[in-house]
């Protein structure tokens, strides 16, 4: 049976064996990684996407959009018929509002 100082030294040289592991395992991800960007031509773009000038990331629309079915005359807003329903046709029959 392990006594409590045993078990200790046990996690500190575990620990030490997984950092090392850990780099060893990153440089050659890196050395890997670098390659492959000089084999293809990549570009911070190409694997990373597109960032603005701020260093943010741009967001592109995901998935497809749909032409709206219903406008409120008043505003002129429209609504696809798809999520929540908007304040101005909540409770109201559809067909006065459809396109």
């Amino acid at each position: 049976m392990s006594t409590y100082k045993n078990l200790l030294q046990q996690i500190f040289e575990l620990d030490a064996k997984i950092a090392e592991a850990h780099t060893r395992e990153k440089s050659r991800a890196v050395t890997q990684a670098r390659e492959l960007v000089q084999q293809f031509g990549l570009t911070v773009n190409d694997v990373f996407g597109k960032y603005t000038s701020s260093g943010t990331r741009t967001i592109t629309a995901q998935g497809s959009t749909a032409a709206p079915k219903y406008r409120d005359p008043v505003t002129g807003a429209t609504w696809t018929g798809r999520g929540r329903e908007p304040l101005w046709i909540k409770g109201k029959d559809r067909a006065a509002f459809a396109i």
